[in-house]
This record gives structure tokens, C-alpha cells and sequence, in this order.
């Protein structure tokens, strides 16, 4: 059997934060931005995830409604984004316990909650320099 491919979750709330760049002007135009960006990593891969790699951006808020697009799987959260990109990591790691985690935030509590399901973490300047 086939390994499974590596899983990249992207905190897209964090990330886009991560850079003043007028980024609340427009946030879904922002988180869009982010998504096309993130693109070429399901192929290449990044921080040590050799590609292919399922990439996964988690949206909340204004950004909800961003649509996936070839090689992003866009999930939006309901409610708390940090609680959806939890559950993303845990329903990965509980459906193929072997499968590499790497989830993108600087949220301090969020990188201490999904370490629990064992994935690992990087800052947002991992993909988005």
C-alpha cells in the first residue's frame, strides 16, 4: 500500500495576518491571494514535505466562501477557525495514523493543541515569504 500523501494545513486567518500589507480591506481578497500562492506546494511540496502534498487552507470569517481551486482544498470553519483546523488534523491522523502533519500558524495555542494529534508546525513565512 501506498504511503498516504503528506497533509499541509494552512491557519489562512494567521497567515494573512502575519503581513500588513491592507490585508482587512479586503480579506477574502486576501485569503484568495494566500490560496493561489499555496498552489504550486501540492506539487513541490515545502518545509520538509516532499511533494505532492494535500494542501488544506482553513478560512473563517469574511473569507468564508473562498473557493478551492486545483491542488487547494479550502475548508471553511463555521466557527472558530482554530477548533476547524484542529479537527482537520485530527480526523487526518485518526484516518491514517502514519500520515505527516504540517500545519502553518504562529497561534501559539493552536501549534500546542495540534501537536497533541502529533503533527508538526511551522511559522506563516514557511509560505509566505
Amino acid at each position: 500500500m501506498d504511503a498516504p500523501l503528506p497533509l499541509l494545513v494552512v491557519d489562512a486567518a494567521n497567515v494573512v495576518g502575519s503581513v500588513p500589507d491592507g490585508w482587512w480591506r479586503d480579506r477574502r481578497g486576501a485569503a484568495e491571494r494566500l490560496r493561489d500562492g499555496l498552489v504550486p506546494y501540492a506539487q513541490t511540496g515545502v518545509a520538509g514535505l516532499p511533494g505532492p502534498v494535500e494542501v488544506v487552507l482553513v478560512v473563517e470569517g469574511a473569507a468564508r466562501g473562498v473557493p478551492q481551486v486545483p491542488g487547494v482544498r479550502v475548508v471553511a470553519a463555521d466557527g472558530s477557525g482554530d477548533d476547524r483546523i484542529v479537527g482537520v488534523v485530527a480526523a487526518a491522523v485518526e484516518q491514517e495514523p502514519e500520515r505527516r502533519v504540517l500545519v502553518v500558524t504562529a497561534d501559539r495555542a493552536l501549534r500546542q493543541r495540534v501537536h497533541h494529534h502529533g503533527a508538526a508546525t511551522t511559522g506563516p513565512r514557511t509560505v509566505r515569504p
